[in-house]
């Protein structure tokens, strides 16, 4: 960390990160990290800039955002002398390649450990370090497979279902971003750097915590389960304008009368079928299909505020288009403007932990590839007749014209 580095008014601010992650589950770690102030340095290769760029332009300023972009030849001995020099000034070296790709480098941890023992060294990798299969490669869609959420996912019937695209590898980066913050409290403490490591396999795994937990107690593997399977007050249904309500109601004893008095449904609420266990569950379908038929009758936003106004547990299914217009996600700094590199103001999702004294903000948009690379040099200590040196052997910079 650099003694002299200003204090922006946000938490990580001075902190230096150098980013060697392409694609997504390391990327987003290190955009949240510069969201509260880290000086997130994107290293990018010349013939090998981050995939990511080439997906989407929201892809890849959702990823970068807040980030100075540099590239650097890391197969050329003087460009990984680079990362070498510039891994001595900083604080985390941030990587997510394939198992091997960094030792073959002359990057791995000990040999950045031997330049700068305080160094915190983060890896985010598909199945883990340890195991037969660690080499194994991994994308998103992989992580959702092996870690159990596709097996868990819409009814029984169907193939297994697969999230968005993206779940596995953004709970793989917030472990990896939690696993940095608690090594540098470490570090604070003792002085020791140490290696950081996040999975999509393991994030997978923690995010259905109790679940597996279960199967582990029991032995019991929980079914997948139809709509019309799952308990009518924990449920989803259609509205008259087609959107849908999602119910949260779990405990019938507590929330049954109110629920049926709400609604406006007095022989529901006395019916002995639907208003005690373990008869509730037993005509679960049928009162389900009552419960399409009177959700059908009404708007979805006119259920959602009637219901929520009472003090019921209920909110709407929302696509999108509108959770970008949700007055929460709004009121709440879910979204935010910034300043694109265009000139514009664009808007684009940001951080979601609110710290009330020292907030993160997303000060300047995604790098563009070897925008930063002279000023990052310099600033670490190169002089400028090395920076005409090692561009020149192709060490450093793009191989087009500047």
């Amino acid at each position: 960390m650099f003694p002299d580095a200003p204090n922006t008014g946000q938490p990580l601010s001075g902190l230096v990160v150098l980013d060697c992650t392409i694609w997504q589950q390391g990327t987003y770690a290190t955009a949240m990290l510069a969201d509260f102030g880290a000086d997130v340095i994107k290293i990018e290769g010349p013939d090998s800039p981050d995939p990511g760029r080439g997906l989407s332009e929201a892809y890849f300023e959702s990823h970068n955002r807040n980030k100075r972009g540099i590239v650097v030849d890391l197969k050329h001995p003087e460009g990984r002398e680079t990362v070498l020099r510039l891994a001595e000034r900083a604080d985390v070296f941030v990587q997510n390649m394939r198992q091997g790709v960094m030792e073959r480098l002359g990057l791995d941890y000990p040999a950045l450990k031997a330049r700068n023992p305080r160094i915190i060294y983060a890896s985010a990798s598909g199945y883990g370090s340890r195991g037969p299969h660690a080499k194994w490669p991994a994308m998103d869609i992989l992580g959702q497979a092996r870690g159990g959420t596709m097996m868990m996912q819409g009814p029984p019937d169907r193939p297994p279902v697969f999230s968005f695209g993206g779940m596995a590898d953004q709970v793989g980066a917030i472990s990896l971003s939690y696993g940095i913050l608690l090594a540098l409290i470490h570090r604070a403490r003792t002085g020791e750097g140490q290696h950081v490591e996040a999975s999509l396999l393991g994030g997978q795994v923690m995010l259905q915590s109790f679940n597996i937990t279960g199967t582990l107690f029991t032995g019991d593997v929980p079914p997948r389960r139809s709509r019309e399977d799952a308990a009518p007050l924990w449920n989803v249904y259609r509205c008259r304008d087609g959107g849908w309500i999602a119910l949260s109601m779990a405990q019938l004893g507590r929330w049954w009368v109110p629920f049926c008095e709400a609604v406006g449904r007095p022989d529901l609420r006395d019916d002995p079928r639907y208003n005690a266990l373990p008869a509730h569950m037993e005509h679960r379908r049928e009162l389900i299909a009552e419960l399409d038929r009177l959700f059908a009758t009404r708007d979805q936003w006119d259920w959602v505020e009637d219901l929520c106004n009472r003090g019921l547990p209920v909110a709407p299914v929302q696509d999108y288009a509108q959770v970008i217009a949700d007055p929460q996600v709004i009121a709440n700094g879910y979204i935010v403007e910034y300043e694109h590199r265009s000139g514009e103001r664009r808007r684009m999702v940001g951080p979601a932990v609110q710290l009330e004294r020292t907030p993160g903000a997303i000060r300047r948009g995604a790098p563009e590839f070897d925008e930063h690379t002279e000023q990052v040099l310099l600033e670490f200590g190169f002089d400028w007749d090395e920076v005409v040196r090692l561009r020149a052997a192709g060490a450093v910079g793009s191989r087009g014209p500047r």
